[in-house]
């Protein structure tokens, strides 16, 4: 294989990499020295972006899916001038540094996406090509082309092995993302052993049979044959595969092994940088390779950016509404119409999965950027974006075909939030947020923003029986941190719970709805109470239980209120849609609504797993913790204990046993 020895530029890459590899006593040091050439000439002859201005909006992006090769990223952007130092690179993998294991979005500038789980960087790439191509068909204008940027995946074959790479490479070929171009560092080693010995398919013709463009590399070394691949898959009309062939861990003496995977060099350290020529101390990188980054990562970005702004402040004064309109999505300055929305207010009970497709569809006509969609569940939630469904000939559509792939779309709507300039949501069955759960961790590590919209949220589903009903589910995403969760009771707790997930800036908010039609409840400040997390809904002086109860089960909860009334017992209503925010509050709020004086019960259709934190050792939980069954959804409903006099009778037989 052609190689780069002598080439101080390229190989100031490999070898910071190592070297903080080794520093650390853990890494992967053979990404680093296989799939350098790849970054290098991305960094310096490819991509633009500006180091002094990291966020700038038209900047290309660039996500390392194998997101173990951190120190291949680390490297490259110290060398071409962002916030990260030597000191830094010698911090890698240590506490508080900006430098961590994998790439983190929150803690790193430079870095796009948090990536680590394999196969997710592939799909956040295809949502970030998905966004530039969106709202560049909305506001670029003749002689304005303020977005037009390119989105660059670097991937390893344990990506590519990930079914969510598979649903997010299908609907990227589908749409034809042509400015999405995945660089895959095809080394035929794995952790494990070879790739032959877990994977036969063609490649190559599996990426055509999905409408991408195809390209090939022989020698991951030759940066001529590299620079050439990508220029020509940047003028193609569907997104491009390049396979290029690298040997992992070049110039290591466990080169083209699985064993120069995930371990330090150690003392191979000096073989490597011998094979390399390297004769430099360890971080110190000669003046000249530092010059040579600046000119041609730095210096060009810097004009290409100036460019940009001067083009931006014309468009500016062209175009003042669309730019009005752009500057308020990349602000996140969300519009959420109150009187609107509760002049919607239902007369007759209604399913909350129905209430919410009516704020929805008022949200949606203010926020010109809203972009998502459901899998394939669009009839049955409610949520379909409006102005037809996005096509590569249709790209004004904001209703996204995501099909049956809930992963996909997760991830997918990571990479449009991540991009910048929209607000993605996604909707289905609650019970298939399993399949959504890894994305869903991901947005609440890196703090995005984002609406996940599930309806059907309990044993009440019905007939489609425990597939379909969900037990553990809101226990499940209860426990993300930094993930709101809101279970509204009726309509107006709904429209709250919308409120509440535009106002959170810094991380995605679920909601879990109804299938079943409910009542409209009686309110004060809705707004502020649902904002609380839980509050007294109804009240009674001298109450001695405190029944607390979320969704549906809110107006069950007042029903039992006044079932325990008749027998001369008082108790208060706690409606509490959304425990994490509950939580948030003082311990003085927390004291007034929940009184632990009082023998304290909740009552929810799922798991009781987490209850006892708020009803103590000695509540009360109604809940199930057993799947559910088939059966009409009143039928599972009474079945599992759900009514009125069941737990009335169960609270009384209680206290007469105190």
């Amino acid at each position: 294989m052609k190689n780069n020895i002598g080439n101080d530029n390229l190989n100031a890459l490999r070898i910071l990499g190592v070297e903080a590899v080794n520093k650390a006593n853990s890494g992967h040091p053979g990404i680093v020295l296989g799939a350098a050439p790849m970054v290098f000439t991305l960094f310096t002859k490819i991509m633009k972006q500006n180091p002094q201005n990291p966020k700038w909006f038209d900047r290309d992006r660039f996500v390392l899916s194998a997101g173990h090769g951190s120190a291949l990223l680390y490297s490259a952007l110290h060398l071409s001038g962002y916030d990260l130092s030597i000191k830094d690179l010698k911090k890698f993998r240590q506490w508080g540094s900006l430098t961590p294991g994998h790439p983190e979005s929150i803690i790193t500038t430079g870095v796009e996406v948090t990536t680590g789980p394999l196969g997710q960087g592939i799909g956040m790439g295809v949502g970030m090509a998905l966004a530039e191509a969106f709202l560049a068909n909305k506001f670029n204008k003749p002689g304005y082309d303020i977005i037009n940027h390119f989105t660059y995946v670097l991937c390893g074959d344990g990506d590519l092995q990930e079914g969510v790479a598979q649903e997010a490479i299908s609907f990227a070929g589908k749409n034809q993302l042509n400015k999405l171009i995945l660089l895959h560092d095809s080394n035929d080693i794995q952790l494990d052993d070879e790739v032959a010995k877990a994977q036969a398919e063609n490649l190559k013709l599996r990426f055509r049979s999905a409408n991408w463009n195809t390209l090939r590399v022989e020698n991951g070394e030759d940066l001529k044959s590299l620079e050439k691949a990508l220029k020509k898959a940047k003028s193609s009309s569907k997104p491009t595969y390049i396979e290029v062939k690298t040997i992992i861990g070049l110039g290591a003496p466990k080169a083209a092994t699985s064993s120069v995977h995930g371990a330090p060099l150690g003392k191979d350290l000096e073989t490597v940088k011998n094979y390399f020529s390297w004769s430099h101390k360890d971080f110190e990188v000669p003046q000249t390779v530092m010059d040579f980054w600046k000119e041609n990562v730095w210096t060009r970005g810097l004009e290409i950016n100036n460019s940009w702004d001067e083009l931006y402040k014309s468009y500016a004064k062209q175009y003042p509404t669309e730019f009005a309109e752009l500057e308020k999505a990349l602000n996140r300055n969300w519009t959420f119409d109150e009187a609107k929305i509760m002049s919607q207010i239902p007369l007759k009970p209604q399913a909350t999965r129905i209430s919410s497709g009516t704020i929805f569809n008022t949200l949606v006509q203010s926020n010109s950027t809203m972009l998502g969609g459901s899998a394939d569940l669009a009839s049955s939630t409610k949520i379909k974006g409006p102005d037809g469904n996005y096509e590569p000939s249709f790209k004004q559509g904001r209703n996204i075909m995501y099909g049956v792939r809930e992963f996909g779309m997760g991830v997918i709507n990571n990479g449009m939030t991540a991009h910048g300039g929209i607000l993605a949501y996604a909707s289905g069955f609650f019970v298939f947020a399993d399949y959504l759960k890894p994305a869903m961790r991901l947005a609440s590590i890196m703090k995005l923003q984002q609406l996940y919209i599930f309806t059907h949220d309990s044993v009440a589903v019905g007939e489609d029986g425990p597939t379909h009903q969900p037990i553990e589910q809101l226990a499940m995403l209860r426990s993300i941190p930094n993930h709101t969760l809101i279970r509204p009771a009726d309509y107006s707790e709904t429209a709250a719970a919308y409120k509440i997930a535009l106002e959170i800036t810094d991380g995605p908010t679920t909601l879990a709805l109804t299938r079943q039609d409910l009542r409209e409840l009686p309110h004060k400040n809705v707004f502020e109470n649902v904002k609380k997390g839980a509050y007294i809904i109804a009240d009674e002086k001298d109450a001695t239980i405190t029944l607390i109860a979320s969704g549906s089960e809110v107006g069950l909860a007042i029903d039992v209120k006044d079932s325990l009334l008749k027998n001369n017992i008082k108790a208060k209503v706690v409606s509490m849609p959304s425990t994490s925010l509950f939580d948030k509050q003082s311990s003085k709020y927390k004291d007034s609504i929940i009184d632990q004086k009082t023998l304290r019960v909740s009552i929810e259709m799922g798991t009781t797993w987490g209850w006892h934190k708020y009803i103590g050792d000695s509540g009360l939980a109604f809940g199930i913790d057993s799947f559910g069954e088939s059966a009409p959804g009143e039928v599972v409903i009474e079945k599992f204990g759900f009514k009125v006099d069941n737990i009335t009778n169960q609270i009384l037989k209680h206290l007469q046993k105190k």
